[in-house]
């Protein structure tokens, strides 16, 4: 149970110690960390919108998860200064659901659906005139009696967000008027998020602490703010509360979290690749029946930051772990694994 938890330390899926995250998220642009690009076409975006005295267009963020999807969700709400109504693609599994949500919308609001991609194909068909016409289409009655009826809604905003682009069909994915995608967070930007978040929770923590936990970190607030809290909560009980470099080393250390930010579950997939098959290629399914993880924590969770990082080489037959996975873990680089490198970086 004690390794489960270290593990899952590095999660990117929302966890029930989350939800004081809401009192750290910024609720303005100009709180907002990162994304720079994003930031400055929504500022337009916004900006317009209440110039003409519009609705902002439909809007949909993508990306990993714990990137700030949700807490952008919010910030378009309250720069726009409208209500905000928070649903999913899982949670709406009605007609009648979503159109109970679409009567009770206000001129302007904003409706967030999280998991967007997840939205069953009867669902999409009753959200597309709302978000092009702003009319629902119901029908009354059975049988030959059965007739449509159209009722108008007020002009709103939906905010959808994903992690699947790919899984949105292409007729929601177009009636969105403006697309971003998130990146990872570098580690100045982590920093300045750690730094702020540490400040809102009134921990002390020195410089050398900050760029400690934000290089662990992923490139993403979300895991690093948790982490924030775990290494707090370490220096309170082992020390006198103070996060400085050492204390957050031993604590994350402690989490088998590395200096890279891998944790054991990455470095299992890695080591299966290289010690049970040679490095690879390998397929995704035998990988994750290997480790005993479900096949999309493994590609949507594991796989991102490995290949970030260039540990990992996805191929049209399997993973291959890179010459740089041999490095960081110790391994000796086969005269193979680096021809192929080599080969992959000409292409």
């Amino acid at each position: 149970m004690e390794d489960k938890t270290k593990a899952n330390i590095l999660a990117n899926k929302k966890r029930p110690e989350d939800p004081i995250d809401n009192a750290l998220r910024p609720t303005t642009l100009n709180e907002l960390i990162g994304q720079k690009q994003v930031k400055e076409n929504l500022s337009i975006q916004i900006s317009a919108a209440k110039k003409r005295g519009e609705p902002l267009e439909h809007v949909l963020f993508y990306g990993p998860p714990g990137l700030g999807k949700t807490t952008l969700a919010h910030i378009v709400a309250a720069e726009m200064g409208h209500s905000i109504k928070v649903t999913s693609g899982p949670a709406i599994e009605r007609a009648g659901d979503l159109a109970a949500i679409l009567t009770n919308l206000r001129a302007g609001d904003v409706l967030f659906i999280d998991e967007i991609h997840r939205l069953g194909r009867q669902i999409e068909e009753i959200l597309y005139p709302a978000m092009e016409d702003y009319a629902l289409d119901i029908i009354i009655g059975k049988g030959p009696q059965a007739k449509s009826v159209r009722l108008k809604l007020p002009r709103f905003t939906v905010v959808g967000a994903t992690t699947r682009l790919a899984l949105i069909t292409a007729p929601l994915r177009a009636r969105f008027g403006a697309v971003y995608r998130l990146d990872y967070y570098d580690d100045d930007s982590l920093a300045d998020v750690i730094r702020r978040g540490a400040g809102l929770l009134k921990v002390p923590c020195d410089e050398e602490g900050i760029r400690e936990i934000a290089r662990r970190a992923r490139g993403t607030p979300r895991i690093a703010l948790r982490m924030l809290r775990r290494v707090r909560d370490f220096a309170e009980v082992k020390f006198t509360g103070q996060i400085n470099k050492t204390i957050a080393r031993t604590a994350l250390d402690m989490m088998n979290v590395d200096a890279m930010g891998l944790d054991e579950i990455d470095r299992r997939v890695l080591l299966t690749i290289i010690d049970k098959y040679n490095g690879g290629p390998v397929g995704l399914n035998t990988i994750a029946a290997s480790i005993s993880e479900e096949t999309d924590t493994v590609m949507d969770v594991i796989e991102p930051y490995l290949l970030q990082l260039g540990f990992l080489d996805r191929t049209s037959q399997g993973r291959l772990a890179t010459a740089l996975a041999y490095e960081h873990l110790g391994r000796k680089v086969p005269a193979r694994q680096a021809q192929i490198d080599l080969f992959t970086q000409d292409q």
